[in-house]
């Protein structure tokens, strides 16, 4: 006895048959498609500095004594926040030294310590902002009569990198 095939199913297997045909075209176009683009993108330059403040007071220095700890933040002009990668110091001038010989000098201090902070530091835009810490002056024991160095006030240069 032959089996012929009924209206019905020979009118779904058609459609299963484009579904998949359909389908597999899909996948087809999905895995070889292509294409290319461009763009752009502009940085900035800051227009604006950044100014270290020293907060810390340091008095009472005398040849010799312990290292006195320096710190302070930042005022930063740009509009937005600025890298800092570290900070460096250096006595860069003496006012207020007394009268003799030898004369106080730049050279009678000494700046330690370090500011580096892991990765920088993100400063805000405006005044007082963020923080530092980790440099120290000291004023140094010379085998010269520092006599000229009482009185005197050690003028710091801080320069950001």
């Amino acid at each position: 006895m032959k089996k012929h095939l009924s209206k019905k199913r020979v009118v779904l297997a058609a459609i299963i048959t484009v579904a998949l045909a359909i389908g597999s075209g899909v996948a087809y176009a999905y895995w070889t498609s292509g294409g290319t683009g461009t763009g752009s993108a502009v940085a900035t330059t800051p227009v604006g500095t950044i100014t270290v403040n020293q907060t810390s007071a340091v008095t009472g220095l005398y040849p010799g004594a312990t290292a006195v700890a320096l710190s302070g933040d930042f005022n930063n002009s740009n509009t937005g926040a600025a890298h800092i990668a570290s900070i460096t110091a250096a006595v860069t001038s003496i006012t207020n030294g007394g009268v003799g010989l030898p004369l106080c000098t730049t050279g009678d201090f000494l700046i330690g310590g370090s500011f580096t902070p892991p990765g920088g530091l993100d400063i805000p835009a405006g005044n007082n902002k963020g923080a530092w810490s980790g440099l120290t002056i000291q004023l140094q024991n010379t085998t010269a009569n520092q006599d000229s160095c009482k009185g005197a006030t050690a003028n710091i240069t801080y320069t950001v990198h």
